[in-house]
């Protein structure tokens, strides 16, 4: 039973052996040597070998002839694929050198369509791209020829059709990026061309509104012309009814075509308008141009504020308006062409300006021009009308009525009998009383207007300070200051501003009283009217002392010395003694002057005299200048130091006003008494008698006595005095010289 069942597995051992993979008969074999049977297991391996050679034998046996055959057809076939190789062989060569012409042409073939579909996907892209190019082109183009408002569009175009059609290319990425930039750049040159129109029509809306004016007036006249035509030709109808039938015109011309054509001749030339004068196309492109950016707002904003601001300006009057009639056309002109700017563009624009705006502005224009014409009027028109002499006062009453209107106090005034005469002149009551006038108006005026007393008596303050700083003070320098005006009605303004200083007082009490609001209220503003009249007191004293030295220079240029005359005369000269009695007379008019004004004047007048009489001595026309011209020049400085000597003026000091002379009559002194001695070995020293002579003016002086005629005249050289005399002169020149080189080293 058990060889049975050995049999058996050996059997299933072997059928495994022949049907399994080499590499997986390890197990199987493990099994047979774990076992006790393996040399029996052996033996029937080798009768199974035995079997399978026994097959393989008489399989190869069966199949040998078949095999034979095909060997010996193979050997025949040999020679045959011997010969086919070498055809194909020859043929592959024939084929490899005839495929390189083609792999040639396929190659360039396939560049060739590479770069066809390269070209066609440029065209594509270009056909997208060119749009763009050549609209940034036409933009830059228009930002060249500052076409802002066009250029503004094809950003629109470029920014919302063609950029988006291109692609995302990087040149589209550049654009992008610049026309914020661009049109930030288009804003701000767009703002700075409306900044220079401004400034433009600024400039000229004097010319603007006197072109204006000129068509009004050519507008009127025609009106006139055709409204008097009508009149003479109803009068004419008339008439022709009444004659009945009777002819007007036997020659049959027509009168009326006459007067017609005389009429149409009146003014036919063309006037320029505000459009003609003014480029508005700055102000219409950037309205344009905000628009589009959608910013109008801001732009009307900035044009509407811009434009109050010039109102403002033009409605403020010069400070010398009043001066002249000229003054005033330019005021108005300048109010007539502004308003004939916005006309021109509230018709030409749509919602820049409004109506209400412009009534507004014209509003304003209206209050400013009646409020300055009226201020600069009234003061105007007083000093017009004011006669420059203190008033007669023939009675007490009417002593009482001119102090109810101008508050003064002057003891010694009180005490003098009627009739009498007030230092002031008419000015000042009126002044005084027009102030009083213009602060009850504005605490009328400020009665609707819900203010506090400190409100509305700081208001009036501050008011009553500009009326006086500005107007009146602008009307007494006009006063001051216009032509022809003489020492005595300046003498008078001085007085006048003197009185007017010390009523500023009465002006503080006044408006207290009526606001109910103390003096010394904390932070209660000032009335400037004490620095306003003495500024104006001080301009007409400047004035006073310049009409004074030029009233001199014009004797001055009267003076015709004989600078050769072989001796003076004993009496001054006529020109000098003629200007000592206009001084003074003149200073005679001073005595209600204060004391200091009179006496600067005083000595302003006498030191004016001095230098130029000095500059008359040496100027360069005077070539030669002989003893006998010096002594008469000494008579008439002795005449000025004679008036001054006489104290025209009071209140100087012993012989103070000798002292603007003192350079003239030492210089005097030293020629005439020839004391070049003294001179020359005191100079410089503090106690030296001729320490005001200046050694260059000496000089000067002493090179003119020269005689230069004597080289030339043989006669003269003869005479031992002449001789002496030039000799003693050229001697004290050089020595002259010689201290001058010193003092200069």
């Amino acid at each position: 039973m058990a060889s049975a069942e050995t049999a058996a597995e050996h059997e299933r051992i072997l059928r495994e052996i022949e049907s399994t993979d080499t590499n997986c008969i390890g197990p199987t074999l493990r099994s047979v040597y774990d076992g006790q049977d393996h040399g029996l297991f052996m033996d029937k391996l080798e009768g199974r070998i035995r079997n399978h050679d026994r097959e393989i034998e008489k399989m190869c046996n069966h199949h040998f002839q078949g095999f034979v055959d095909s060997i010996t057809e193979l050997l025949k076939v040999r020679g045959e694929a011997q010969k086919l190789k070498c055809q194909v062989t020859e043929t592959n060569q024939k084929l490899q050198n005839d495929g390189k012409e083609l792999l040639t042409s396929m190659d360039e073939l396939r560049q060739c369509r590479l770069q066809q579909r390269n070209i066609a996907t440029t065209i594509d892209k270009l056909t997208h791209c060119l749009p763009v190019l050549e609209m940034y082109s036409k933009l830059q183009e228009q930002m060249r020829a500052k076409r802002y408002y066009p250029a503004l569009r094809t950003l629109e175009q470029l920014e919302g059709s063609c950029l988006p059609q291109a692609g995302s290319y990087r040149f589209c990425a550049i654009m992008a990026e610049n026309i914020p930039r661009l049109r930030t750049h288009i804003r701000d040159v767009s703002m700075s061309d409306l900044k220079d129109f401004l400034e433009s029509i600024r400039k000229h809306s004097d010319k603007i509104g006197e072109t204006a004016m000129k068509q009004a007036q050519v507008q009127i006249a025609r009106d006139n012309a055709v409204t008097s035509q009508q009149r003479s030709a109803s009068g004419q109808r008339i008439r022709k009814e009444v004659c009945s039938g009777t002819e007007v015109d036997r020659n049959g011309s027509n009168p009326f075509s006459e007067k017609y054509s005389g009429i149409l001749d009146v003014e036919d030339e063309e006037i320029p308008g505000a459009q003609d004068l003014v480029d508005f196309s700055p102000v219409y492109r950037c309205l344009h141009i905000y628009t589009v950016l959608g910013a109008r707002d801001t732009f009307e904003n900035y044009y509407r504020k811009q434009r109050r601001k010039q109102a403002r300006l033009v409605l403020q009057p010069h400070s010398n308006m009043h001066e002249t009639l000229e003054g005033y056309r330019h005021y108005f002109n300048q109010i007539v062409g502004f308003f004939v700017v916005e006309d021109h563009i509230l018709h030409t624009t749509q919602g820049l300006v409004n109506r209400a705006y412009v009534e507004e502005l014209w509003e304003l224009a209206l209050s400013k021009t009646i409020a300055a014409l009226r201020t600069h009027s009234v003061c105007l028109q007083i000093l017009d009308q004011d006669n420059y002499s203190p008033i007669p006062v023939a009675s007490p009453e009417e002593y009482q009525r001119i102090a109810g209107q101008c508050p003064f106090q002057d003891p010694e005034l009180d005490k003098m009998p009627f009739p009498k005469k007030l230092p002031f002149s008419e000015f000042v009551p009126k002044v005084y009383s027009q102030l009083k006038e213009f602060i009850y108006a504005c605490l009328k005026y400020s009665e609707d207007l819900h203010l506090s007393s400190t409100e509305i008596d700081d208001m009036i303050r501050k008011s009553t300070n500009l009326l006086l700083t500005r107007t009146l003070s602008h009307c007494l320098h006009y006063a001051i200051k216009k032509k022809n005006v003489g020492l005595a009605e300046l003498v008078q303004i001085i007085i006048n501003t003197t009185h007017l200083e010390q009523s500023c007082h009465y002006l503080e009490e006044f408006i207290s009283n009526i606001t109910n609001v103390p003096p010394d209220t904390i932070n209660a503003t000032k009335l400037y009217g004490t620095s306003t009249f003495k500024d104006a007191r001080h301009a007409a004293e400047e004035e006073i002392y310049t009409n004074l030295n030029k009233k001199i220079d014009q004797f001055l240029q009267l003076a015709d010395y004989d600078w050769m005359a072989a001796q003076g005369g004993g009496q001054a000269s006529d020109y000098l003694s003629d200007l000592i009695a206009f001084l003074c007379s003149t200073f005679a008019v001073f005595t209600h002057l204060p004391g200091k004004v009179a006496q600067t004047a005083c000595m302003s007048a006498c030191k004016h005299l001095s230098t130029s009489l000095l500059q008359l001595l040496l100027e360069a026309d005077v070539r030669q200048v002989s003893m006998g011209a010096l002594q008469q020049f000494n008579v008439d400085v002795k005449e000025c130091e004679r008036f001054a000597r006489a104290g025209p003026v009071p209140g100087f000091q012993g012989d103070t006003l000798l002292l603007a002379f003192i350079d003239l009559r030492q210089l005097l002194d030293l020629f005439t008494q020839w004391d070049w001695s003294t001179y020359l070995a005191d100079y410089g020293r503090p106690t030296c008698k001729y320490l005001r002579v200046n050694p260059h003016t000496a000089l000067a002086l002493l090179e003119k006595m020269k005689d230069t005629s004597r080289k030339n005249n043989m006669f003269a050289q003869f005479r031992k005095n002449e001789r002496d005399k030039q000799k003693l002169i050229d001697t004290v020149v050089k020595q002259l010289r010689n201290l001058i080189a010193t003092n200069q080293a």
